[in-house]
């Protein structure tokens, strides 16, 4: 960690828990920037699966089946 980020950190620690989570929102919401590159990706992906459910080429799995992989501990 850089010293600059080092002594953010240390100051952080001494912020609520409320100013904490405000600050880790404030992070999230600038990171989370839209990438057209990927969102046409994955448009295309979704069109792509798509036309092979309707085709019938696409093998798929139950709700129900997913829940019960899933929710074993």
């Amino acid at each position: 960690m850089s010293a600059k980020a080092e002594k953010l950190a240390i100051q952080i620690r001494s912020l609520s828990d409320m100013e904490k989570l405000q600050l880790v929102d404030s992070i999230l919401a600038d990171l989370d920037q839209p990438d057209p590159e990927i969102d046409r990706a994955w448009a295309q992906e979704a069109h792509r699966r798509w036309k092979a459910y309707k085709a019938g080429r696409l093998k798929t799995v139950s709700y129900r089946a997913v829940m019960e992989k899933y929710s074993r501990s």
